[in-house]
């Protein structure tokens, strides 16, 4: 590799040219090279007269044979990336390597680490799932967030059967597959991949939490077999109903906002969710929930829903997200939520009831609804 270059000096490719300065400007404290950079910094222009340009090897334009090759000057040759890990104690329990242009896992000879329980390689270049193989035994918690992965390889996971825990967000990953055998897995994250059906899941029994948000989904399908499933999170999507949530018994929160829905009856297969998340879709009623009586969180904004009838039957009620809908009736309002009294929370911002007379809403809803103690982003005081 060629020594580094000096201040004032610059290389191109085949001639050696030293660049001096001889009537230098003054340096101020902190600064380096003043004058070569702008308010935006270093655009790559240099700010040396060309008058002041000295070859220090004029014979390279004489001489045809002149090789650069043979002039180079030894320089420190680049580590490999097994050495990004090399202060790192061989027992240690957690590998921590982000942002650091890894491009192979198996360069960095994991195996020598003998008690790594989680491994966290987010914000690389890796594009292949390899070189896992030698901590197998005691691998937990696999993050390989925002790297370059298109494809999950049969080999690739095949014995990290002991995983809980598995992170493959932002990637360029098409199909869920070979993951199955993993057993033990507890967390599953695919957020933001091109994944456009949900398979491949069979096998996952202890699944608690899957996230599939920001893909190309157009179904919920093939989730029976995830009978331990607790959260399932799809917002960012194409779904357009809300079928094959049968068989979840143990599901109890559901995001899938930002999707096409316009029916929540099929929602009566999960009697016992307690928080739903359904913002920025198509419903323009809230008839369908009659069922979903353990609902403690609701959020339905920026919908085109005018009417909270549906609600009636939803004792348990502590939260209602409703802002930017068709809600224009304060009557409705105190008939269907007046009785509930572990109501605290309410958001109507955005909707005619509010916007009609902004100035006397809060206290509207106030006096409707005394059990609340947040109206929209306001704490209501109390005595």
């Amino acid at each position: 590799m060629p020594a580094p270059l000096e201040e004032g000096e610059t290389r191109s490719p085949g001639h050696h040219i030293e660049l001096v300065d001889d009537n230098p400007s003054p340096k101020h404290e902190g600064e380096t090279s003043p004058g070569l950079r702008n308010s935006k910094g270093w655009d790559g222009k240099l700010r040396v007269p060309p008058k002041n340009a000295v070859l220090a090897n004029p014979e390279a334009l004489s001489d045809p044979e002149y090789s650069d090759d043979e002039h180079i000057v030894p320089g420190e040759e680049v580590a490999a990336d097994e050495d990004l890990l090399d202060g790192e104690p061989l027992d240690t329990d957690e590998i921590m390597c982000t942002h650091s242009r890894i491009q192979s896992i198996n360069a960095l000879q994991l195996k020598r680490f003998t008690k790594v329980a989680r491994i966290c390689l987010r914000q690389n270049l890796i594009q292949d799932i390899e070189g896992l193989s030698g901590v197998a035994g005691t691998l937990e918690d696999l993050d390989l967030y925002d790297n370059l992965i298109s494809h999950i390889s049969r080999a690739g996971l095949a014995d990290l059967t002991g995983l809980t825990c598995l992170d493959l967000s932002f990637n360029k990953i098409k199909h869920i597959k070979h993951i199955n055998h993993l057993q033990n897995l507890k967390d599953l994250f695919f957020v933001s991949n091109k994944i456009s059906k949900i398979e491949g899941l069979e096998g996952l029994t202890k699944l608690r939490n899957l996230e599939l948000g920001s893909n190309r989904i157009r179904e919920l399908e093939n989730l029976s077999p995830l009978t331990a499933l607790e959260e399932l999170w799809v917002a960012k999507n194409k779904v357009t109903e809300l079928h094959g949530l049968g068989g979840l018994a143990n599901l109890r929160l559901l995001s899938i906002q930002s999707n096409r829905i316009r029916d929540l009856s099929p929602l009566r297969d999960v009697p016992q969710l307690e928080e739903l998340y359904i913002s920025h879709n198509a419903l323009e009623s809230l008839t369908g929930l009659e069922q979903n009586t353990k609902l403690r969180v609701l959020d339905v904004s920026n919908n085109k829903v005018a009417s909270l009838a549906g609600l009636g039957p939803l004792a348990d009620l502590e939260e209602l997200w409703a802002s930017y809908n068709l809600v224009s009736d304060m009557a409705d309002v105190e008939r269907e939520l007046a009785d509930k009294k572990k109501l605290t929370t309410v958001y109507f911002e955005g909707n005619p009831l509010q916007l009609r007379s902004p100035a006397l809403y809060r206290n509207k809803v106030r006096l409707t609804l005394p059990q609340v103690h947040q109206i929209d982003a306001t704490f209501v005081k109390t005595s």
